[in-house]
């Protein structure tokens, strides 16, 4: 995260390296935080490290839709490819609807919202695509927000654009 451009369209701040070590301890450890890492396939079949092919992730951060019970049922998503060669390929897009489908399908969520910076233009059209609406303008954080509720129609069409795509468990070495 020491690129200006990335931080600024993430809405990120610059972290040490141990921050960076703690924050990753809190996303394996915390409930409410769901993220997929997103590799490239051509580099780690050559290299076979999963580290030079890390390419970005996409996170839910999951929450309530203000019903009663303790069950998440609105997962906040977002995508970051950091890699600039790795931009503009659809990984974003591939990487999104699995998020998206695994947290309908196995995760039971209800809601999506997607929050981006509002001069982020790609993300705004990417959601747009995947059928997501504006809600919300906060102009003071210079953020939009779209809303999807999750229903029959909206998750087929999410696994006919996924028809090469799979969700490969994570093991620890």
């Amino acid at each position: 995260m020491q690129d200006d451009e990335l931080r600024e369209l993430t809405a990120s701040e610059p972290l040490t390296l141990e921050e960076e070590y703690d924050m990753q301890k809190s996303w394996r450890q915390d409930e409410d935080k769901c993220t997929f890492l997103i590799l490239d396939r051509e580099r780690f079949e050559q290299a076979g490290d999963e580290v030079d092919a890390l390419i970005g992730d996409t996170n839910i951060f999951l929450g309530h839709s203000g019903g009663d019970g303790d069950q998440f049922a609105m997962g906040e998503i977002e995508i970051m490819i950091a890699e600039p060669p790795a931009r503009r390929k659809r990984c974003g897009w591939e990487a999104t609807l699995l998020m998206l489908l695994f947290g309908a399908k196995r995760l039971k969520l209800q809601e999506f919202r997607a929050i981006t910076k509002d001069t982020n233009r790609p993300a705004m059209q990417m959601f747009e695509r995947m059928k997501f609406h504006e809600v919300s303008r906060a102009p003071v954080f210079r953020e939009v927000t779209f809303a999807r509720p999750v229903d029959d129609e909206w998750m087929a069409w999410m696994a006919r654009e996924l028809t090469t795509c799979s969700i490969v468990p994570y093991h620890e070495l």
